[in-house]
């Protein structure tokens, strides 16, 4: 736990524990305190950095994805994404490793990624962040010996050049604090929706369905070097109105729903869908 390169967010100073028992706190040396959560997560989210009362997912929608995602329908993607990190690491002569999963969400690729480190026998500090408590809350439940933060993307609360990979799953690109914690030479792993990903979903519901022209490499340039994209596509069956839902709270598809078209998703007994995954390797200038 000493060794996680924690940053205070009021003064930037490097944050220490100082407290074993718990609640357990983090302290700078300017005086500034954080306490740990009962839950075990650190709350380093100030009040002026929230755009609302409740940032980022509500509890109804991290209980729809952590349903959804139990049910195992992105398992092969969390394989693939898990195996790739502990490959590139395998290869680094480095002995110990920070990982930063951003916008982790509950946790679920977070917690695989950290099982696949630990069989890989590759010690590592996995810390994952994201700006909704009741996310971090959840995620909690997944694993004890990650860091779980409630914190922003937009100003992560680590020292800079503290990182050695970085993920970002599903999650908006903030590339500028991405980049100011990572080391020189790091990896940053970019995971996003390809052309085909959900299509036979979003053909039920909007009338004209674009492709998606969404790349992370010109939103990069200034910061990282493209390595390479693996894509990943294969079919999922859901089944019954439960998973449906569930999928349709997980994705901005779901607000953009009419009640017609809500009800008449949910009269079907089952859906086959592609998913179309890009995953793309960078590496830190």
């Amino acid at each position: 736990m000493e060794s996680i390169p924690f940053r205070c967010p009021v003064c930037q100073e490097p944050l220490a524990l100082f407290s074993e028992e718990r609640p357990a706190g983090l302290g700078c040396s300017k005086g500034h305190r954080f306490d740990q959560a009962r839950q075990g997560y650190w709350n380093l989210l100030l009040p002026q950095r929230k755009r609302s009362k409740a940032p980022g997912d509500n509890a109804e929608m991290v209980l729809a994805r952590r349903a959804f995602l139990d049910q195992g329908f992105y398992e092969p993607l969390a394989v693939k994404i898990a195996d790739t990190i502990s490959e590139k690491l395998a290869s680094s002569p480095t002995m110990h490793f920070n990982l930063l999963d951003l916008g982790c969400g509950e946790g679920y690729y977070t917690q695989l990624i950290e099982s696949k480190l630990k069989a890989a026998c590759l010690p590592t500090n996995v810390i994952g962040l994201d700006i909704s408590k009741e996310a971090i809350r959840s995620a909690c439940r997944r694993s004890a010996s990650i860091q779980w933060l409630v914190a922003t993307g937009a100003d992560i609360p680590l020292l800079p050049e503290s990182v050695d990979v970085a993920t970002l799953i599903f999650a908006r690109l903030l590339p500028e604090p991405t980049a100011r914690v990572l080391k020189p030479g790091a990896l940053f792993m970019v995971v996003w929706a390809g052309i085909d990903h959900l299509r036979e979903l979003r053909a039920l519901i909007y009338k004209d369905v674009r492709d998606s022209d969404l790349n992370p490499d010109a939103q990069l340039v200034d910061h990282f070097t493209p390595i390479e994209t693996i894509n990943l596509t294969y079919p999922i069956n859901i089944q019954g109105s439960a998973n449906l839902e569930n999928l349709l709270m997980m994705t901005p598809h779901g607000q953009r729903l009419t009640a017609e078209r809500r009800y008449a998703l949910m009269q079907l007994a089952s859906l086959e869908v592609t998913v179309d995954i890009r995953i793309s390797l960078y590496q830190k200038r």
